[in-house]
């Protein structure tokens, strides 16, 4: 997946734009402020914490993401488990994470852990995907790949999309006033079809609903992709929230 990640990092990063602008809105990252980017993969919301005039630290456990992150520059970047790592204490005003905070193996150990990192008061800010079901894009997938079959467990990337579990998870951490903030724009796999199946056949989703299809899987792909084609790409629907918290001052 890390090299799947990079060779498509344009393709990832337009695929969610508009759900970013709300992020990077909802972020507000000020001058001077010290900001940490927790799974920034190649590194698209660090640089813009950064053109936005924080100083900015990008982490994520991939290394070749981290490596073309490097390359494009606009930031620090290091390879890092922010579920484990040894930040300093109280040494960011902002934790922000794009899709990135979804994948922690133990959430509660990890938002800790980036609560240590944080400054009393300071804003935690998160992109995650809502629960599978209300999720278009993986209906579209399912009913291409597999439609005899039941599609598996969710992945760990809907792991945070329950907002009860969610606010449970970061109050235990030590953060309050958490807010959901429901955002329903489409995602767009690629400019065309042709592009968004050789990128979808690099996602675990679709991985997964491969070993349950049949030889007609893949061409079936390409037919839900040429029809949800517009002059703006190949668009499916989506919702995720925009998880906005503060540390306790406590």
């Amino acid at each position: 997946m890390s090299e799947h990640r990079v060779r498509f990092a344009a393709v990832f990063d337009e695929e969610v734009r508009r759900h970013n602008e709300r992020f990077r809105a909802a972020a507000a990252v000020q001058p001077g402020e010290d900001v940490l980017d927790v799974g920034c993969g190649t590194g698209e919301s660090t640089r813009e914490a950064a053109q936005a005039g924080g100083n900015v630290l990008g982490v994520d456990v991939s290394e070749p993401a981290i490596a073309r992150a490097r390359e494009l520059g606009g930031a620090a970047f290091a390879v890092a488990d922010a579920q484990t790592h040894p930040f300093p204490a109280a040494a960011f005003d902002v934790v922000l994470s794009r899709f990135g905070a979804m994948f922690f193996p133990d959430p509660p150990a990890a938002f800790a852990n980036l609560a240590r990192a944080l400054r009393p008061g300071g804003r935690l800010v998160l992109l995650v995907w809502q629960e599978r079901d209300r999720n278009e894009w993986y209906s579209v997938l399912h009913e291409a790949l597999a439609p005899a079959a039941a599609p598996p467990p969710p992945g760990p990337h809907f792991s945070l999309g329950d907002p009860a579990r969610t606010r449970a998870l970061l109050e235990g951490a030590g953060f309050t006033g958490v807010e959901f903030t429901e955002l329903r724009d489409p995602v767009c796999y690629g400019p065309d079809a042709a592009t968004a199946c050789e990128f979808a056949l690099g996602l675990l989703d679709v991985k997964q609903l491969l070993a349950l299809g049949d030889a007609h899987s893949v061409p079936r792909l390409r037919e839900a992709f040429a029809a949800h084609e517009t002059a703006e790409g190949v668009l499916l629907g989506a919702r995720t929230w925009l998880v906005t918290a503060r540390l306790s001052r406590a």
